[in-house]
């Protein structure tokens, strides 16, 4: 089996391991945490309904209303500055759900915007990503030809350590500067900005959701902006080149068997039916004249005699080496004295011979 083929499957396993391993540990951190939070949340509804005198149906309607109007408390969602942010969150794929579209119109004008804008919005960090690949390999060959480095050059693993610290060095600032317009947790902050730029947005943390942000603090919005452009552009670097990584593995590979092929090539005799490599295996396979293909009859018998004598039906294209070591040939006599009985046999066996040799 083919080592891209191995691998392939080793990525497959390793996937699915990687799932079982991860509903696990889910499943042990957040269990228990969800019935206690349950019940605690059930107690507080109930005691609720007692102390106010509240009917199932009201409870149910006021928990509905509650949820609906939760995105409007922030400020108005729709006006230009909440729709662009709304445009980042479609097209970069993070969908925080904060604010979805309401009307007819606007869901069908949604679906249309992704399809277009999301293949858009890829390549253009991919191609971003590129020129800032681009840019680090060249400051890295600076700094190393100004250390007078014997190696000034750049190979991926360099360009994937840099890329992987810039990131971290982005999802650390960010984090800190969450935590001071949002007043969150510095591990809620970094818990954000990370499920942001991976394009995950569970939406349980959503940025500019407070106190009017999205009206009041245009200096905030245009920050978010950028930082989650930013912020995307470095980790698709660092995606890009580690996924270059993987498929230059399977280059090598897939290069490593053609001079392999390459290599038994040369060392083959090739026959207009078969191979003979050098090791003595025999390729079959090949086919016959194309002049002749319906000629040939399957049996052995006097079918094959439509062949012209002249065409043979395998033709060697490397000649043959020196057999005269295996094959002693004998001397003949040109004279005219007369051939005796031992002259004839060895001048038939010398013919023989010869077409032996020939045959070979």
């Amino acid at each position: 089996m083919k080592k891209q083929n191995v691998r392939t499957l080793s990525l497959i396993v390793c996937t699915f391991t990687y799932l079982l391993v991860g509903a696990a540990v889910f499943d042990a951190f957040e269990s228990q945490t969800e019935m206690d939070l349950r019940r605690t949340l059930l107690e507080e509804e109930k005691e609720f309904i007692e102390n106010y005198n509240i009917s199932t149906e009201d409870f149910e309607s006021l928990r509905k209303n509650i949820l609906k109007v939760m995105p409007y408390k922030s400020g108005k969602q729709w006006k230009f500055a909440g729709a662009f942010y709304f445009s980042l969150t479609v097209i970069t794929t993070i969908g925080y759900g904060h604010s979805t579209p309401q009307t007819v119109p606007g869901k069908l004008f949604c679906m249309g915007y992704a399809l277009a804008g999301i293949p858009l919005c890829i390549i253009m960090f991919q191609s971003v990503g590129e020129r800032l690949n681009t840019f680090v390999t060249f400051l890295l060959k600076s700094i190393k030809k100004c250390f007078k480095l014997k190696n000034s050059e750049v190979s991926q693993t360099n360009l994937i350590l840099v890329t992987m610290n810039i990131s971290i060095v982005v999802l650390t600032a960010g984090a800190a500067a969450f935590n001071y317009f949002e007043d969150w947790a510095y591990i809620d902050a970094f818990y954000y900005c990370f499920i942001t730029l991976t394009t995950i947005g569970f939406g349980d943390f959503v940025a500019l959701q407070k106190n009017n942000s999205l009206q009041d603090k245009p200096h905030y919005v245009a920050f978010s902006i950028i930082y989650i452009l930013f912020g995307l552009t470095v980790i698709s670097a660092a995606m890009n080149l580690l996924v270059l990584r993987f498929l230059t593995m399977n280059t090598e590979d897939e290069r490593r068997d053609e001079i392999e092929a390459a290599v038994a090539a040369q060392t083959a005799v090739r026959l207009d039916g078969d191979i003979i490599t050098s090791n003595g295996n025999v390729v079959s396979g090949a086919q016959e004249r194309p002049e002749y293909n319906d000629l040939i009859s399957v049996c052995s018998c006097s079918c094959y005699n439509f062949r012209s004598k002249d065409k043979h039906r395998y033709k060697v294209t490397r000649s043959p080496g020196k057999i005269s070591h295996l094959l002693p040939l004998q001397a003949i006599s040109s004279g005219r004295e007369p051939v005796s009985m031992d002259d004839s046999n060895s001048i038939l066996h010398c013919q023989l011979l010869q077409k032996k040799r020939a045959s070979v």
